[in-house]
């Protein structure tokens, strides 16, 4: 799935800037009850790098108890961060 078809899974939309404050909380609530049933570690991992995305990813440690998995998470945050770093 790409980025649109998962914030339409669970916002019911790709527009975010549409969104009432309520339906945001809903989906990262859904997101989050996702992101702890899932047992398969790669669309885990997707899921995680989405809620870090949208600002409402649970800690490194609390996410992960693999220390690869925290490993490559915290080279997906320095990727994303450096990505949208302002050029100030």
């Amino acid at each position: 799935m790409d980025f649109d078809d998962q914030l339409r899974r669970y916002f019911g939309t790709a527009d975010l800037d549409a969104l009432h404050p309520e339906a945001f909380a809903a989906g990262t609530e859904r997101m989050r009850v996702d992101f702890g049933l899932e047992t398969n570690g790669g669309r885990r991992f997707a899921l995680w790098t989405l809620m870090y995305i949208l600002g409402v990813a649970p800690d490194l440690d609390v996410a992960f108890k693999d220390a690869a998995e925290r490993d490559a998470a915290r080279d997906f945050m320095d990727l994303f961060d450096r990505a949208n770093e302002n050029p100030d």
